[in-house]
């Protein structure tokens, strides 16, 4: 019979054994291991520039539109500037009627037929014709801009079609208007009537 002892572990191999891990249960050998955690939110938002707003690109992707209402509201007032101009003004007609007071007044001191007859009809007719002119011009103006503001404002933009009709319906009224009051103004179309001496 062996009566020899196992001898104790030292000390360093006692402190060997203590730091090698146990070996793993069966239970533990399954267990899956834990899954790295995603990446932060804020990794991601890093990516995109700074300072820049989704909002934006959905604006630059569906720019906003002009409306028109101005252009289309000018070409109206312009067509209504020269039909009235061509009827004859209620303002045209106001200051045609001072007129013919005024010249009532200055007939008094005319000694000639001629004299009279420019102070009664003449100036009063002058300067309707000058009234009406004015309206003219200023619808064939008016009228030019229309037609002319896509190729300064916003190049590449097209009036609709019926705003560029009534644009030019309203030039033609405005040309036609400064011509005949222009010869009305100054005599050319119908001189004023004279008297013999």
């Amino acid at each position: 019979m062996d009566t020899t002892k196992t001898a104790a572990p030292t000390a360093p191999e006692a402190d060997a054994a203590e730091d090698k891990p146990a070996a793993a249960t069966p239970a533990e050998a399954e267990a899956p291991t834990p899954a790295e955690p995603a990446a932060p939110q804020a990794d991601a938002d890093a990516a995109e520039e700074p300072g820049e707003d989704p909002a934006d690109d959905e604006a630059d992707a569906f720019p906003e539109r002009p409306t028109g209402v101005g252009s289309a509201a000018s070409a109206v007032t312009a067509a209504g500037l020269g039909l009235v101009a061509l009827s004859g003004s209620w303002v045209a007609r106001v200051i045609g009627e001072r007129q013919t007071l005024i010249g009532q007044i200055e007939s008094a001191n005319a000694t000639t037929a001629k004299e009279k007859i420019a102070a009664l009809y003449g100036d009063a007719w002058h300067m309707t014709a000058l009234v009406n002119g004015l309206l003219s011009a200023l619808a064939l103006l008016l009228a030019a801009v229309v037609l002319a503001a896509p190729a300064f404002g916003a190049p590449g933009r097209v009036h609709p079609a019926w705003v560029r009709s009534v644009s030019w319906a309203a030039v033609a009224l405005g040309v036609l208007g400064v011509l005949l009051f222009g010869l009305m103004y100054f005599d050319l179309l119908v001189a004023l009537p004279t008297a013999a001496e």
